[in-house]
């Protein structure tokens, strides 16, 4: 198992390891995954991921027809990494790839990456609501990319993105702090919301773009995966991904 994630609430830290994981089948009616690693499909097109690497506490989600739902989280940490990144994803994840996904694919053959999400928050949790897209010079569809590209709609506490705030940039019809930093496994990114939204539709080459002007990613390089979920680090039942779609051009 491998590193994956890179979050801190006051020093860097690493926020999703992930394991290789055995493709479960297609959820029709809701479906309810405690597996640590446990995964299922929804709309013939995404994969669902429970994927609870940094606690040994249980946590369970209720995968529906378009998202999925926090049923139980037993964890609780005050700081560093946090519990998991229970997600919705287009594309591959440490060889789990959604049905049918032309991912990974190079940044020049992309024209467009229109995405949607719509979340549901609760209060009294710790968390961040927030996307994870992965990039590598390499089609890579297993382990660690080297780039990581976090779109943060949302977060409550005392929780930060690895290193530091290096500016502000107004992409997709809103203005985002920037952070850049490195967690020890790869480089990251990361667009912090400066006002909280629960329901966003854009452009994942708005932010890749800007990715590239700001890093050593050029267009040589490979979009991997497109991804949306949570990082709890105390509580998040009730925390849901209600509706999610991605496609890329």
């Amino acid at each position: 198992m491998k590193l994956r994630h890179a979050l801190s609430a006051v020093m860097l830290a690493a926020a999703g390891l992930a394991a290789p994981v055995a493709v479960a089948p297609v959820a029709h009616a809701d479906t309810l995954i405690c597996d640590q690693y446990g995964s299922t499909t929804i709309g013939g097109r995404y994969v669902v991921m429970n994927n609870r690497w940094g606690s040994s506490a249980t946590q369970c989600i209720n995968v529906t027809g378009s998202g999925f739902r926090i049923q139980t989280q037993q964890g609780s940490t005050s700081g560093g990494a946090p519990l998991s990144y229970p997600a919705v994803y287009l594309g591959c994840h440490y060889t789990n790839c959604s049905p049918g996904t032309n991912l990974p694919r190079q940044l020049s053959r992309i024209g467009s990456a229109p995405s949607s999400i719509s979340y549901n928050y609760v209060g009294g949790s710790v968390f961040d609501a927030s996307y994870d897209i992965w990039m590598d010079p390499t089609a890579k569809t297993n382990g660690v990319n080297q780039m990581e590209l976090m779109i943060w709609l949302n977060h409550t506490g005392n929780v930060q993105p690895v290193g530091g705030k290096v500016g502000t940039v107004n992409l997709g019809g809103r203005n985002w702090d920037v952070w850049q930093g490195n967690n020890g496994g790869n480089d990251v990114l990361s667009y912090v919301a400066q006002s909280p939204t629960a329901n966003y539709s854009f452009n994942v080459m708005d932010f890749v773009n800007n990715v590239d002007a700001r890093t050593r990613v050029d267009r040589s390089w490979y979009l991997t995966s497109i991804q949306a979920g949570f990082e709890p680090w105390s509580g998040g039942v009730g925390l849901a991904v209600n509706s999610f779609s991605a496609s890329v051009n």
